[in-house]
């Protein structure tokens, strides 16, 4: 199975942590890359298409249901999302006071 991770957080949770905090949870990036999987920070600016009704809407700016900004994501190939816990549980984002959202993706085609 495959899994999308939303890392969410924020750079005042990110040097909030020490610098050996900040090492073992690069580190534990480094793991789930070493796996063979995509990993990827991404620009706080955010575009956000709509075509609803044939209607195209574009907006620029954060949308989003939380106050922390989109920081990365992943895509993680586990037998379960108890593996994929377990492998983004040390990640920067989930220790330095943020979020991962975890979702399965359906009909991938690898």
């Amino acid at each position: 199975m495959k899994f999308l991770c939303l890392a969410y957080g924020d750079e005042a949770g990110w040097n909030g942590l020490s610098d050996s905090e900040k090492k073992e949870t690069l580190a534990q990036d480094k793991v789930i890359e070493e796996r063979g999987n995509l990993m990827s920070a991404v620009q706080p600016t955010v575009t956000a298409v709509r075509n609803w009704d044939q209607k195209l809407h574009v907006t620029e700016g954060i949308e989003e249901t939380h106050d922390l900004p989109l920081a990365g994501f992943s895509i993680i190939e586990a037998a379960n999302v108890e593996e994929v816990i377990a492998l983004v549980a040390n990640t920067p984002c989930a220790r330095a006071n943020g979020v991962i959202e975890i979702r399965q993706l359906w009909n991938t085609s690898s």
